[in-house]
């Protein structure tokens, strides 16, 4: 009696195949970043340079589509926090970390919408960076440089708040956030603690 073959999902993929895989991701970074989750999987099949069958049988729906995207981009936000446990200086690699983060979000509009609605501490969950930020906040809250009641949570918190702000479009978004997380950072450093209210 034969063996029957293994499910398609457990089957490496051919080398076209991942050619293409990467093809639409490339495209649907792109296409999403301009046009938001209103991006239509035509435009990104032409961009990319496949037919739409193509795409959708890597992703039979434009969520799992977005939720690669969301996968690449916590994946991305974890790499920038383990780099920024290499600085020396504990404020400058919390804030930092921060910073670059907001800019990674500030570049894809899609993204932008789904961290506004909520999603980021799930996904900085499942890519493990949720400990990753527990560790540069542990290690300036040591050196007496942000507040002692920040905690993990609270970024997920800040992403979300810069996503709003992002989504306004124009100057207010496109500026308008850097200000607001200046603003947001100076109220988190020590010497600027003010006790929250029981």
């Amino acid at each position: 009696m034969s063996t029957p073959a293994a499910p398609a999902h457990h089957r490496p993929l051919r080398a076209d195949a991942r050619r293409n895989r990467e093809r639409i991701l490339d495209a649907a970074r792109a296409v999403f970043a301009e046009s938001g989750l209103d991006a239509q999987m035509e435009d990104l099949a032409r961009r990319a340079g496949v037919g739409v069958g193509t795409v959708y049988r890597h992703f039979p729906t434009k969520e799992a589509l977005v939720d690669a995207l969301v996968e690449d981009y916590f994946a991305q936000l974890d790499a920038e926090a383990r780099q920024a446990l290499e600085v020396a200086d504990p404020w400058e690699a919390f804030a930092g970390y921060i910073w670059r983060a907001a800019e990674l979000l500030g570049h894809n509009r899609a993204l932008v919408q789904v961290t506004a609605d909520g999603q980021m501490r799930e996904g900085a969950e499942r890519q493990g960076l949720h400990e990753t930020i527990g560790r540069l906040i542990e290690r300036a809250q040591r050196a007496g440089v942000l507040r002692p009641d920040v905690g993990s949570d609270d970024v997920p918190m800040i992403m979300c708040s810069i996503g709003r702000v992002q989504m306004l479009g124009g100057a207010a978004g496109a500026e308008g956030w850097r200000r607001h997380l200046a603003i947001m950072l100076d109220g988190l450093r020590t010497a600027s603690a003010t006790p929250l209210p029981d």
